[in-house]
């Protein structure tokens, strides 16, 4: 199953969405948008940039868990990752944007709100 992405009304009636794996699992998590085109903006940003490996900083939580942030070309955040248990996860969360990212359907669950 491809990827997908899930765009989907926030609670403070912003817009956020989820770039979802075949198997259904978030793999990045978008800040909120104040408007639906900023977000699907974002959305396109992610298929541009999830593709490049200098977009990717990796970075470490407090508690120690790896994490992702994926930039886009002016360095401002697109959207970040769960955090993994190990780097070998997030590096494989990093692959599956990059498998994902760039083809991935858009599923716009904003009509429904």
């Amino acid at each position: 199953m491809p990827g997908k992405f899930v765009l989907a009304p926030a609670k403070n009636g912003e817009f956020r969405f989820n770039l979802k794996a075949g198997n259904s699992q978030v793999i990045l998590t978008s800040q909120t948008y104040t408007t639906k085109a900023s977000a699907l903006n974002g959305v396109e940003s992610v298929r541009t940039n999830g593709v490049l490996d200098e977009r990717f900083e990796r970075r470490v939580a407090k508690d120690d868990r790896p994490y992702f942030v994926l930039k886009a070309g002016n360095g401002l955040e697109v959207g970040r990752s769960q955090m993994y248990a190990s780097n070998t996860n997030m590096e494989n969360g990093i692959a599956s944007v990059k498998k994902n990212a760039p083809d991935a359907a858009l599923v716009d669950e904003t009509l429904d709100a």
